[in-house]
């Protein structure tokens, strides 16, 4: 299950070249530490990293609290949730099946599920890569927030999204999907007759000897050398919501260590879980997938320039990411006991790349700012103009440049070189380019400073008049303060010093501006809150994103 990291703000790097051989194992270790030192505080979640080259450990380390509450400190030995990294797993059980004859990957949803609506047009293959067009059921409004905590079935499970109307025709689209892999979970029960995730442990785990791997089917406190999961609610961190691992399924339901997370990467891309064949088709998009660079459980994309294939997880009170450059035989896992971040750190995809580039010798550049004055930072003002549905704003706030992208939040590039800047939050470039009279005519971005980048010129539109925010005095504030619920959807509306913050349930709680003490925007989205009036404690709050307008109820305390 993926939820989304928004903060992505510390960047360590070394002066070393791109052309400059890998660093040694004491280099990459005391790197690594600093980076996790920095990034991972002893008082809040942290993380636990390993970097491998082939079967040579570089570092393995862990930095944060294992439990806030205890003062325990988090070890590298320790177990977490793993998330979404549950798909690659799942997706090798069912190449394994396929190679044993006991499924196809062209057969249909419904030799396995009988009966499910127009699953005789969805095959395997389709769920494996997010193409079947099925609705994913973390996407229907109120089910992440509903009673999840409850055991079910793998038939239950399936009846809560079975009939839902497709996002599109099976194989015309791509959408990540966990429903698509709950019944990847039901294909491999009915081709195996047996539990998916005992399926799994039978075939994969145990002949691996990852003896840390399984079914977090149990409240993770009773597995030996558990750590607590977290999520970050305001300015201070609480316990995870409880979560039946029967609900996230094979979309995400498996925990797992550091040290079994190296031996499935080795053992997957060195050959010894699947045949050539299988393997090659699980690392290579086709059709659709195509599109979005997702093959079987994995995404394969560059890092520095190098193929890269990764996955990413997240799940109440966790974070993961496990990557491998197939050409340097470079392993990162990364394991983080929160579902989200404080502002300012970065998430484990990053901590993951970061680590990955360092240890290949290609650092991601510093991002030592240069002095640019305002005067100079306006000439790249302007609306780039993408298609006629999106446009970047790039605009001078407060003394420095931002970029935003239509309904996206805004964010601080930093100026490191004439007409180059890098963004605050992550590794992605800016490039700005000039005409031959010295003005600025177009940007050329470059995603996670990767290719070559895509060029898109300044249009002739005026810059979008900003959206003003007003000051509410600290009494207005206070009365909207609360629990709400819509449907089993729960927010959050809590006041971090002077700042107004909202939260939907296992996502981060994002700032609250004011156009009235009773009406407040996002910058992050596209979306507004409007409080009920009044002296007393507001009734309701009425939430307006995408079209849909949703009106929440306050809880009684």
């Amino acid at each position: 299950m993926r939820l989304l990291m928004s903060s992505l703000c510390l960047l360590l790097t070394m002066p070393l070249s791109a052309s400059a051989a890998p660093p040694s194992r004491a280099d990459v270790a005391g790197y690594a530490d600093r980076v996790l030192a920095e990034n991972n505080p002893a008082d809040a979640p942290g993380m636990a990293v390993l970097v491998a080259r082939g079967d040579e450990v570089l570092y393995r380390g862990a930095h944060g609290a294992a439990n806030l509450q205890l003062g325990v400190p988090l070890s590298p030995d320790q177990v977490f949730r793993v998330g979404s990294v549950t798909k690659q797993m799942a997706a090798a059980g069912v190449l394994k099946l396929a190679e044993d004859g006991k499924l196809s990957l062209d057969d249909p949803l419904t030799k396995f599920v009988p009966g499910y609506p127009g699953g005789d047009k969805v095959t395997v293959r389709m769920l494996l890569n997010h193409t079947s067009g099925i609705r994913s059921y973390t996407d229907m409004p109120g089910v992440m927030e509903g009673p999840i905590q409850k055991t079910v079935t793998t038939a239950q499970l399936i009846d809560t999204f079975k009939n839902e109307k497709p996002d599109f025709a099976p194989g015309k689209g791509w959408h990540y999907n966990n429903s698509g892999y709950v019944l990847v979970g039901a294909v491999i029960e009915a081709a195996s007759g047996m539990p998916w995730h005992a399926y799994l442990q039978e075939a994969l785990f145990k002949p691996l000897g990852m003896r840390h791997t399984g079914y977090g089917n149990e409240d993770i406190a009773v597995i030996p050398g558990h750590v607590t999961g977290y999520t970050r609610v305001g300015d201070h961190w609480a316990l995870a919501r409880y979560l039946s691992m029967t609900q996230p399924h094979a979309a995400g339901a498996l925990v797992s260590t550091l040290d079994d997370m190296k031996k499935w990467n080795r053992a997957l891309h060195e050959g010894r879980v699947l045949r050539a064949e299988s393997y090659r088709a699980m690392v290579t998009p086709v059709g659709k997938a195509s599109e979005n660079d997702y093959g079987y459980g994995i995404s394969a994309g560059t890092l520095r320039g190098v193929p890269q294939l990764q996955h990413g997880g997240g799940i109440f009170g966790f974070s993961s990411y496990l990557l491998y450059l197939p050409g340097e035989d470079v392993t990162v896992a990364v394991l983080y006991n929160a579902d989200s971040g404080r502002p300012g750190m970065l998430g484990t995809g990053s901590i993951a790349n970061l680590l990955a580039a360092y240890a290949i010798g290609k650092p991601y550049p510093d991002k030592k700012a240069i002095a640019v004055g305002e005067a100079t930072l306006k000439q790249y003002e302007g609306v780039y103009r993408l298609d006629k549905d999106a446009a970047r704003v790039v605009r001078v706030v407060d003394g420095k440049l931002t970029s935003q992208r239509t309904g996206s939040q805004p964010y601080t590039l930093v100026p490191v070189a004439k007409d180059v800047f890098l963004f605050e939050e992550g590794f992605s470039r800016m490039v700005f380019e000039r005409d031959a009279a010295g003005n600025v005519s177009a940007m050329r971005f470059f995603q996670e400073d990767e290719g070559e980048g895509e060029v898109v010129k300044r249009s002739d539109e005026p810059l979008p008049s900003e959206r003003a925010s007003v000051s509410v005095a600290k009494p207005a504030l206070e009365r909207l303060v609360g629990k709400y619920a819509y449907q089993g959807m729960a927010m959050t509306v809590a006041l971090d010093g002077e700042k107004l913050t909202t939260q939907l349930a296992g996502q981060p709680a994002f700032e609250l501006f004011a156009e009235s003490p009773t009406k407040f925007f996002l910058k992050v989205v596209e979306a507004t809150l409007e409080f009920a009036p009044g002296d007393a404690p507001a009734a309701s709050v009425t939430l307006r994103q995408g079209g849909q307008t949703l009106e929440f109820k306050r809880e009684a305390q």
